[in-house]
């Protein structure tokens, strides 16, 4: 036990935890965690749902574009009752051009959205009574066609995946929450996959921070390969860990990744091969080892689907994935010693191509992305069983592609 007492006084519960079981990761995907790397898991205190005492707001970004044979008009501001999930509309910012995907910052005072086929990025500020925001600025992101983008820890960089261009830009982030254009633009090399129209090159989908801050990964559907970064929080700047990369299927288009809070686990979603793989992740090293392979569409499915978004529940116990084609949010069970994932199945998503599923601050309510319905769906979320309700009536919203929430103080 001296080990252990060593590592948590020398950091935080929450660390000790990470690094002792980053240390003795078991080999196979089934088999329990060894004795040490258990109870540093125990000592973490689970990831707690944020408070929603307050207000709560919901940003909807969307598609606005002939090419994209889209109908949105902007990014739609809703205040969201955190008792019932019910939406009330109180602001629409318009003049956009694809506000495809959004982020609030950690301090609830900006929102930053990406836009679909442009090359820069927006930053607004949130207003702390309201939830309305106000356009601050854009900025260049280095690249076309963000997808995805990332507020780093301490609220100074923010970085950007760059789709067309196969690259990830890391803009500064100014003290009045305004940005920067790209300060680096990192490439992402490697041989493209097999599929002849989706993997013509490099197309990074995501970009996430590992719970630590100190590692990004971007996973790329282009080259089958989910990148591993070292971050500097000092200067933003990206390093490729040693391992660089972690090699996937071929022809499986890794989308989106989602990390366990607790355990040294990380999910990702495929979205050509309509699957999500398993892996161990080695915080001080910076690498993945993949350990398991699932479908995202029930076995008996035969029909056309693209897997999109992945969520995870505050303990940990329970990852949601969207089917575009099948229409549903698939339900897995984590096991609470290695992440390894178990069908728990599949619940409609009450309309069709859910591009986006997330969780509200609380974790109380799941919320998808009908893109091709014009509509976004709430579901309760059952913390015990993980089983999905729907509440509330659907949300008319045109194009919807994702959410951003903000939970304000009183």
């Amino acid at each position: 036990m001296m080990l252990e007492r060593r590592l948590v006084q020398g950091c935080s519960p929450q660390q000790a935890a990470w690094r002792t079981c980053t240390d003795d990761l078991p080999p196979g995907g089934s088999l329990p965690l060894t004795r040490r790397a258990l109870f540093g898991c125990l000592l973490a205190a689970p990831l707690a749902a944020q408070s929603t005492r307050g207000s709560l707001y919901a940003y909807v970004g969307c598609y606005t574009t002939a090419q994209r044979s889209a109908r949105g008009d902007g990014i739609h501001v809703y205040r969201m009752d955190p008792r019932t999930g019910a939406w009330t509309h109180v602001q629409r910012v318009g003049d956009l051009v694809n506000p495809s995907f959004l982020v609030v910052a950690a301090d609830q005072r900006h929102l930053y959205s990406v836009h679909g086929d442009e090359t820069y990025a927006t930053a607004f500020s949130v207003d702390p009574a309201t939830g309305f925001l106000q356009l601050l600025n854009r900025a260049e992101t280095g690249g076309r066609n963000g997808v995805h983008l990332a507020v780093a820890s301490g609220g100074r960089f923010l970085v950007v995946a760059n789709y067309a261009s196969g690259n990830v830009g890391v803009l500064p982030i100014r003290p009045d929450g305004a940005l920067a254009d790209a300060a680096q633009v990192v490439a992402l090399p490697g041989q493209p996959g097999p599929h002849r129209i989706e993997q013509l090159g490099s197309h990074p989908h995501h970009v996430v921070f590992d719970p630590g801050g100190r590692s990004l990964i971007v996973p790329d559907k282009g080259l089958d390969r989910v990148f591993v970064f070292r971050f500097d929080a000092t200067t933003g700047r990206l390093t490729p860990t040693e391992q660089g990369a972690a090699i996937a299927r071929a022809g499986s288009g890794p989308r989106h990744a989602a990390f366990h809070p607790r355990l040294p686990v990380a999910w990702v979603v495929n979205e050509i091969s309509s699957t999500v793989t398993t892996y161990f992740w080695d915080a001080e090293r910076g690498s993945l080892r993949p350990v398991q392979i699932l479908p995202t569409p029930p076995p008996d499915y035969t029909g056309e689907n693209t897997a999109a978004e992945i969520a995870v529940s505050a303990d940990g116990r329970f990852v949601y994935c969207s089917n575009r084609g099948h229409d549903s949010i698939a339900a897995f069970t984590s096991d609470p010693r290695t992440g390894v994932l178990t069908p728990a199945g599949w619940t409609p998503s009450q309309g069709r191509t859910p591009r986006y599923i997330g969780f509200d601050p609380s974790h109380s309510f799941l919320c998808a992305t009908n893109e091709q319905s014009d509509m976004v769906v709430t579901f309760r979320a059952d913390a015990a069983t993980g089983r999905l309700a729907v509440t509330g009536s659907p949300v008319q919203n045109a194009s919807p592609a994702s959410i951003a929430f903000a939970a304000l103080p009183a």
